[in-house]
């Protein structure tokens, strides 16, 4: 449906530039704007690479394990109708640590994993669980200590200061982890309560 969209949009936009005559405008556009995302993305594979390099280095001296040891029992808390052994639960936390670390190319193939070991665990239903929903809007609002992605981006176009978003990305990224904890704690029990009137 997306790929629709996105062909519909397109469409629109020629067909407006055809109408309106700037149709020489859209070709220097889209050469532009290629040109401009192959440069952002070389940014992005050297910057990505020595930062999944340095994650697995720290995963190699049992940093990774250490910090997921640390978290575990919080997530034990955040995921209950998760077994305490079971796959999903190093699943769900590679994807938090990487995007802890701003690594969200990284903790994407994490989170499908966690997603595939969730819906085992609820007995392979369509319909989300309470830890598959819990897990999504966490991997959506995540903290974000080294904001990766956008540091590199700010590199790339020679930012006088690129790491002066560092402080307030860990306090907005923040705000919106323990926001989507609460509201999935809100929406969780009123459909507990829901349930227990049935």
């Amino acid at each position: 449906m997306i790929n629709l969209i996105w062909a519909g949009l397109l469409l629109i936009g020629l067909l407006y530039a055809a109408i309106n005559g700037t149709m020489e405008e859209v070709t220097k556009g889209v050469f532009a704007g290629a040109t401009e995302a192959v440069t952002i993305c070389i940014g992005l594979i050297s910057v990505l690479t020595f930062w999944l390099g340095l994650m697995k280095v720290a995963d190699a001296a049992g940093l990774l394990r250490g910090l997921a040891r640390l978290v575990h029992p919080i997530a034990r808390r955040v995921f209950p109708d998760v077994p305490k052994d079971h796959p999903a639960m190093g699943y769900i936390l590679s994807n938090i640590t990487a995007n802890v670390f701003g690594l969200g190319n990284a903790a994407t193939p994490m989170g499908i994993k966690a997603m595939e070991q969730l819906k085992a665990l609820n007995g392979g239903k369509d319909e989300a669980s309470r830890s598959m929903i819990t897990l999504l809007s966490l991997n959506t609002a995540c903290l974000t200590l080294v904001p990766t992605t956008v540091l590199s981006i700010r590199m790339s176009y020679d930012s006088a200061a690129p790491t002066e978003i560092v402080s307030t990305t860990i306090f907005a990224s923040g705000c919106a982890m323990l926001g989507a904890v609460i509201i999935d704690r809100i929406f969780y029990w009123k459909r507990v309560r829901r349930e227990r009137r049935k």
